[in-house]
């Protein structure tokens, strides 16, 4: 890893290896650094799903984990979000496209402030997202 101290750790309910690859597929440059699975026999996981996985995204650490089946992670809320600062209005045009896919819109694109475009979007996995572009 890096020198990164601080790092947003997802939870999923069996689905954190699709939702990893989900991102590796909209966010240029995006990719998944490590992938460790639970193994027969480990407690607290079903055999197979994502025991820890790494995502570099725009040059910062995200963590996922698939939670037990018995034990299934909470919903995501909005109430927490992620601000992706896109370089520029393609990538801004193409991230918002993929996580609007099967997802939930709740604002934008539109012009807000001193930013060209700002969208608020919940994907696929529940997640929210803030996108911008200046």
């Amino acid at each position: 890893m890096n020198d990164q101290k601080i790092f947003p750790f997802l939870s999923f309910t069996g689905n954190a290896e699709e939702a990893l690859n989900f991102y590796v597929s909209v966010v240029p440059r995006a990719k998944i650094t490590s992938l460790v699975r639970y193994e027969k026999g480990q407690p607290y996981g079903d055999e197979g799903k994502v025991l820890n996985g790494t995502l570099s995204l725009m040059g910062k650490q995200f963590m996922f984990m698939d939670m037990p089946s018995a034990n299934p992670a909470p919903d995501f809320s909005w109430a927490t979000s992620f601000f992706m600062h896109c370089q520029s209005e393609a990538e801004f045009d193409a991230v918002f496209s993929g996580l609007a896919k099967e997802g939930s819109v709740m604002m934008g694109p539109e012009a807000v402030m001193q930013f060209r475009k700002v969208a608020w979007v919940t994907d696929q996995f529940g997640v929210t997202w803030q996108l911008v572009w200046q």
